[in-house]
């Protein structure tokens, strides 16, 4: 789907559920970006306020591309900013501080996802929004939470540091290997996003309801605990090895597909597909953790011998015709280029300002809705490319004012 593309044109005419609902996003990389992103996919406008030193870090990521005028746009940014607009403001100095409380009421939203207590020592915390905005909804996204005084408060958290800390890491480690930092990408950036959108869209609601103002305070480690469940409710219920059951990767003639039995009907139907009927029959395999126990003397070869002569896509759905779920681990090419991926309009093309053809591609939104139509969406902002133009129109700052702002260096 190419930016400025419409899906379920048929549904255009009837807007979007968060048409007219405004958020002013004090944020950089990805767990709240995406948040609010996805909110603006729904129908939100986005004002994105950012560093006036380099703006967003994520546009500090690699890979990258440049902007029309030469500078940096990290993966990270262009994955997590599209149809925003960009404004600079240093959130250190009294002017740029008195900017944002002006700016505040004119939105529904506040969403910020600096350290824990990172906006509030600036003067720009939930209670100092509050003060001129009482009916403001106030996300605040960070590592370990802004409303309790949790030991860790103080400490930068990215992704894969609350992913260790949720226990997952440890739980999936195997013969005393190292555990694989980051095994799905932004996990605990995501997650945290998701719970950042309901818990605003959930906040609204209450508003509607009570006409008060409401605090979100979504903490990463929460979000990834919430995500990473059979850490500790396996081990309440006294099972501290591996989950019983078959949860692996088998090899195929072309690469490897995966495979989930939790079952016993399952398992014989498996046992039945793969011609391997001794196994129903043998007292080693009669329960789930022999499953485990006994899967690389036999369990593997077995499926393995099966699917020799099979791609990883055959081998897939054959186990889906036998009632089993499979699927083959795609390469990243695979996934441009899959049928899925494009008949669910998955995939966002924005086209490269800097001489190379093949386009970024971003995930597009996950949430169909039978009555509300997909795009168009915008490129990303560049940095500060809305300032004037947001200070102008929400404050009536003439150019003689926004000039001298930008003189001193409180916006850029």
């Amino acid at each position: 789907m190419r930016l400025g593309d419409i899906a379920n044109v048929d549904a255009a005419a009837n807007g979007k559920p968060l048409d007219g609902i405004r958020v002013l996003a004090l944020e950089q990389m990805q767990a709240l970006p995406y948040a609010t992103q996805l909110l603006g996919r729904l129908g939100a406008e986005v004002v994105k306020i950012e560093s006036v030193n380099g703006g967003d870090m994520g546009r500090s990521s690699q890979p990258s591309m440049t902007d029309p005028d030469g500078r940096q746009v990290g993966a990270t940014f262009l994955r997590n900013n599209l149809s925003k607009r960009s404004i600079c403001i240093d959130l250190k100095s009294d002017e740029g501080r008195q900017l944002v409380l002006e700016l505040a009421p004119r939105f529904d939203v506040v969403a910020e996802n600096f350290k824990a207590g990172g906006l509030a020592r600036l003067g720009l915390g939930y209670d100092d929004i509050a003060a001129v905005h009482p009916g403001v909804v106030y996300l605040s996204v960070s590592g370990f939470g802004n409303t309790t005084d949790s030991p860790y408060k103080d400490r930068p958290a990215f992704a894969a540091i609350v992913e260790a800390m949720s226990g997952i890491y440890d739980y999936q480690a195997r013969n005393d290997k190292a555990p694989q930092a980051s095994p799905v990408g932004a996990l605990g950036d995501i997650s945290a996003a998701l719970f950042g959108a309901i818990g605003v869209l959930a906040a609204l609601r209450q508003k509607d309801r009570t006409g008060e103002g409401q605090y979100v305070d979504v903490a990463m480690l929460d979000a990834l605990i919430a995500m990473t469940d059979i850490v500790a409710n396996f081990w309440s219920m006294g099972l501290t090895e591996k989950a019983p059951l078959i949860l692996e990767n088998f090899r195929a003639s072309d690469g490897w597909f995966v495979l989930q039995v939790g079952r016993e009907p399952q398992f014989a139907a498996l046992a039945a597909l793969v011609g391997c009927p001794e196994w129903l029959d043998d007292d080693r395999l009669a329960t789930r953790p022999g499953w485990v126990r006994h899967m690389d003397d036999l369990i593997r070869p077995g499926i393995e011998a099966w699917a020799a002569g099979m791609t990883r896509q055959e081998a897939a759905a054959a186990m889906a015709k036998a009632g089993l779920a499979s699927g083959p681990c795609l390469t990243d090419a695979e996934i441009v280029s899959d049928p899925h991926v494009e008949m669910r309009d998955m995939l966002v093309e924005m086209p490269r300002t800097d001489g190379i053809s093949q386009p970024v591609l971003t995930p597009g939104n996950p949430v169909k809705i039978s009555g509300v139509s997909e795009g168009p969406e915008s490129r990303v902002p560049w940095l500060g490319e809305h300032t004037s133009e947001v200070l102008a129109e929400e404050l009536g700052l003439d150019e003689e004012r926004i000039a001298a702002l930008r003189a001193a260096g409180v916006v850029a």
